[in-house]
């Protein structure tokens, strides 16, 4: 049994301290407010995102950081990816020297363009970052729906570890060394989930979004591995396994914010009425920068941006997408 904590008392976190409790493992949830801490502790369920789910009684909810953090085996980050620097400097002084951090949010960080475990590292500098990520909607994993997912560490050892923590016989985990592929799989495939959800606003049909997923994946895998990922991370779990679900799922908050736009919402209208992180709006801009920083060609991630902060119609952005210069599908071929 490892004591856990889980930082982030959303629907993923609060769906990962079930699972993590699940295990046998001593499990703590922290909520950076005291009234939900308190809500949790007292109607045992996360109403606002995952109504009619019982949180097990054995998991203790507190508001208190240090509390959460101090005596912990491994401490898994469940806070948006654009909470996740401040969120680590509020944990640095309560951290001990090679502390185990799994990430399992999803994003770059505009400005740097860094990924969440080098952000989490640069605040932590003692620590040991890791990533859990891949096809995983919390509203799935909370009701004990066989899910996978792929745990991304520096040393084998260290993964096969997390790995043992988090498997079970409905969440299974595979393990790799690829932290920067996993990562940016997971940030990236957000924001081609908005154009799907576009799509599917618009009224275009199943070619339409296998397009997109066909050819988003080609723009991940591009500038993963100019960045020096694999591109065999990005044909896993969490690369195409991610993207699929994200661009599918009626779970997926950045597909609904999409849908939205493509019937017309503006960006805000979109996410407010999502009522949830849109992770995709975050990640657009920085895998815009990431393009250009590493001269990578991303057609849709660019109509994306433009249709978000240019004011472009999502109309106008698949047309563009459509009759862009021809081009031939893959260059390794040869007539």
């Amino acid at each position: 049994m490892a004591k856990v904590s889980v930082v982030g008392a959303g629907s993923w976190g609060t769906a990962l301290a079930m699972l993590l409790c699940n295990n046998g493992h001593d499990t703590m949830l922290w909520s950076h407010r005291e009234e939900q801490a308190e809500e949790l502790r007292t109607a045992r369920e996360n109403k606002a995102k995952l109504p009619g789910v019982k949180i097990p009684e054995e998991i203790h909810v507190t508001s208190d950081l240090s509390e959460a953090l101090i005596d912990k085996d491994v401490i898994v980050m469940a806070v948006p990816s654009v909470a996740v620097r401040t969120t680590a400097k509020k944990m640095s002084s309560h951290i001990r020297y090679g502390q185990v951090i799994v990430n399992v949010a999803k994003g770059i960080e505009e400005g740097s363009l860094m990924t969440l475990t080098d952000m989490i590292e640069e605040e932590i500098p003692n620590c040991q970052a890791c990533v859990l990520s891949g096809p995983s909607h919390a509203e799935e994993v909370s009701r004990g729906l066989p899910t996978t997912c792929v745990v991304g560490a520096k040393t084998r050892a260290l993964a096969e570890y997390l790995q043992n923590i988090f498997m079970s016989s409905v969440f299974r985990v595979y393990i790799s060394p690829d932290i920067l592929g996993i990562e940016l799989g997971a940030a990236l495939k957000n924001v081609i989930a908005l154009a799907a959800g576009t799509a599917d606003g618009l009224g275009y049909g199943d070619n339409t979004k296998a397009a997109l997923i066909t050819r988003g994946i080609t723009e991940m895998e591009r500038l993963g591995v100019a960045m020096g990922a694999k591109a065999e991370t990005f044909y896993g779990l969490s690369g195409i396994g991610d993207l699929i679900v994200t661009c599918a799922s009626v779970h997926s908050r950045n597909r609904k914010a999409g849908f939205l736009m493509g019937q017309g919402r503006s960006m805000e209208e979109a996410m407010k009425e999502v009522n949830m992180v849109v992770e995709g709006v975050y990640s657009a801009k920085a895998g815009m920068e990431l393009a250009k920083k590493y001269h990578v060609e991303m057609p849709i991630i660019e109509q994306v941006n433009e249709v978000l902060f240019e004011g472009k119609t999502p109309a106008d952005a698949v047309k563009e997408l459509m009759v862009r210069d021809k081009k031939i599908e893959n260059w390794d071929f040869e007539w």
